[in-house]
């Protein structure tokens, strides 16, 4: 047999509630039931109302909603501290080698410098061509007969198509030199290519490194030496007496010795 609900408004989570708003429940022994008053029943029923709703059982989750509008974009933050450098990272392999630039402009000359000193005196070159003949000049006064001069007794070798030495010497057979020339005369000697017809080069001869000079001579003889080997050469061998130098001199001052040309004009040797 059921009756209506006390005030124990709790006991309505436990059972079930009737279309009415009432729940029914069994009398028992520990409980004080009677009759609820019809003024009661508003407050009753949204107190059941309220308790359904909270005892029920919880549902499924519903859907996601709409995501909202992106909020407004906020002020930027203060700039932090600037942090401890960093180690120092490994050396970058070398780049290419740039374009050469431009060539600079020309810079001013320089001072002259002093004159170097003068250099040795080269080889005599070879006579040029004889000039035209120049016109007769008038005849000159006649002279004072001068005196008897002295013979000069010079005597001159050809030696054609011979050949030097870069060891030892070349030795050529030379009559006119006597013991009065080794003593008191001197020998000159002359060489050029066999076959030329240019003048004779006097030795001693020096041409950037090759040299040949007159070693030595004696009774009887001439000793040519030189630092290379050569052939085809013709050598003039020129023997004057001591005797005849002073002669010499006196006809034709200011001869020079090594010029084979002043030589053979003066002494009227053949090319």
């Amino acid at each position: 047999m059921y009756r209506r609900l006390p005030y124990n408004i709790i006991a309505l989570c436990e059972k079930k509630l009737q279309p009415n708003g009432f729940a029914l429940v069994k009398a028992s022994k520990t409980h004080n039931y009677y009759m609820l008053k019809f003024r009661h029943l508003p407050i009753l029923l949204l107190a059941a109302a309220l308790t359904a709703s909270s005892c029920g059982k919880k549902g499924d989750p519903g859907p996601q909603g709409v995501q909202g509008e992106q909020g407004v974009k906020g002020d930027t933050g203060a700039t932090g501290a600037t942090g401890a450098t960093g180690p120092q990272g490994p050396q970058g392999a070398t780049g290419a080698t740039g374009a050469n630039g431009a060539t600079g402009a020309t810079g001013a000359t320089g001072a002259t410098g002093q004159t170097g000193a003068t250099g040795a005196t080269g080889a005599q070159g070879p006579q040029g061509p004889a000039g035209p003949a120049g016109a007769n000049g008038k005849d000159g006064q006649n002279g004072q007969n001068g005196k008897d001069g002295e013979s000069t007794n010079i005597s001159s070798y050809i030696f054609t198509n011979k050949n030097v030495l870069l060891t030892g010497f070349t030795t050529f057979a030379v009559p006119a030199i006597t013991q009065d020339i080794v003593n008191k005369g001197i020998v000159l000697a002359y060489f050029r290519t066999t076959g030329s017809t240019a003048s004779y080069y006097s030795l001693p001869y020096f041409e950037n490194d090759r040299s040949m000079y007159l070693s030595s001579y004696g009774v009887g003889y001439v000793n040519i030496k030189s630092n290379f080997n050569e052939s085809g050469l013709d050598f003039r061998i020129v023997v004057i007496p001591g005797t005849s130098l002073g002669s010499l001199g006196a006809a034709h001052p200011g001869l020079d010795l090594k010029n084979y040309s002043q030589v053979a004009a003066a002494l009227h040797l053949s090319n």
